[in-house]
């Protein structure tokens, strides 16, 4: 009996109990099926979570300021003091002093309601530089950016995020037209283009963005405070050493030490590998669950593949009796399991390929095919089907022919 005959009768047997080989294979099905979206969703989750990073920035240095202590002894947060300054930036942005260094812009930020004729929406008033733009890879849908001279004269000029923009302007274009912003007239000069991206909890898409002058103009403030500085390192490999440089300009500025220090630094790659670091962990306990709906689709094809071999006792001694060795037997029969485990297998990476286009639609959630997790399913299936069908199949294997004849 060769293979083909082999794979034939296997073919045979499995359709000639339809639902009992269904039943088999369903364990199996949920486990691959588990298994490639589990992945999907680690892996989705892990690329949405670097795609708002990236639009946040790419190569960024986040400076911030220190927490504050008022007269009564109270502490503020992190962010709330006031010891980062417009010259600090500029000290930053020296390329003698900070090679490492792009490009550097400061920002201020305060929440403030935008008018425009009679819509009103409250929204994040931004005041930053014209470099801003290029360090926040921002791009823009309609108008243009202000410039450096805008922002020495402090020009009653505005850049919408487009969110801020629809709400305002639900008709028409915003670019030329006027909002209010603290009781002062300000002309739209762009709209920024969607970045998809939050930070700290506010959409980078609701924003108000002008002239960091103009901003402290509006707020009646006369230092050089700013909340954030934003540093672009010249490349990826540069990120450490521009982190380095920076920290040991604003020690020496500030006149502390590193245990002292009034400020602190953070790194978008250190933002991607907390968010990656705990999904991995959730992909990981979630991948085990599906492993134990596998192991449990395993046990259920050893079950079935028993109970044929019982129920296919007398066909077996004929079968030996004709002149079918132990290994031909053995081998009909592990076809079979394969057969089954690879067949849930299929209908398993079938299921999750379906599920990977309808969930994201249900649950707002991407999922992310790997080709590397669909292939090891199925060679997982396949490996399940021979795995639990070898001691079925050398219990067939083993038996006698005329014990086989002779049972009823």
């Amino acid at each position: 009996m060769n293979w083909l005959e082999t794979v034939r009768a296997g073919l045979e047997a499995v359709r000639a109990h339809r639902m009992r080989s269904i039943l088999t294979m369903l364990g199996i099905v949920i486990g691959i099926a588990s298994v490639i979206l589990t992945v999907g969703f680690g892996q989705g989750a892990q690329q949405e979570v670097q795609d708002e990073i990236d639009a946040l920035g790419s190569n960024l240095l986040i400076v911030s300021p220190g927490s504050s202590t008022d007269a009564g002894g109270m502490r503020g947060g992190f962010g709330s003091a006031t010891t980062l300054t417009l010259d600090d930036a500029a000290a930053i942005g020296d390329e003698s002093v900070v090679p490492d260094a792009a490009a550097v812009a400061a920002t201020t930020s305060t929440s403030a309601a935008v008018t425009a004729g009679t819509t009103n929406w409250t929204t994040s008033v931004v005041g930053t530089t014209p470099s801003w733009l290029d360090v926040r890879t921002r791009e823009l849908d309609s108008g243009r950016f202000f410039t450096r001279a805008e922002l020495a004269e402090g020009a009653d000029v505005v850049v919408l995020g487009p969110d801020t923009a629809s709400e305002l302007f639900a008709v028409g274009n915003p670019v030329g037209q006027t909002v209010s912003i603290s009781g002062r007239q300000l002309t739209v000069i762009g709209v920024l283009d969607s970045s998809g991206a939050s930070a700290t909890g506010t959409s980078e898409d609701d924003q108000a963005v002008l002239p960091i002058s103009t901003a402290k103009s509006l707020s009646g403030s006369t230092n050089g405070a700013v909340s954030t500085i934003y540093v672009e390192a010249t490349s990826a490999e540069t990120l450490s050493a521009a982190y380095q440089e920076v920290q040991s300009l604003l020690l020496t500025r500030h006149g502390v030490t590193t245990a002292e220090a009034d400020f602190s630094i953070s790194t978008q790659d250190s933002l991607v590998e907390t968010a990656n670091a705990t999904n991995e962990t959730l992909t990981v306990l979630l991948t085990g669950v599906a492993a134990i709906s596998l192991l449990v689709g395993g046990v259920g094809v050893m079950n079935i593949m028993l109970v044929s071999v019982t129920e296919r006792i007398r066909e077996i001694g004929l079968r030996k009796a004709l002149g079918a060795t132990p290994r031909v037997i053995g081998r009909q029969f592990l076809v079979e399991a394969s057969m089954l485990g690879l067949a849930g297998g299929v209908a398993g990476v079938l299921i999750g390929v379906a599920g990977s286009w309808v969930l994201p639609e249900l649950i707002d959630q991407p999922v992310t095919l790997s080709a590397l997790a669909t292939g090891a399913a199925l060679a997982t299936s396949l490996a399940l089907g021979l795995g639990f069908g070898v001691y079925p199949a050398s219990r067939a294997a083993r038996l006698t022919p005329i014990d086989a004849l002779r049972s009823e």
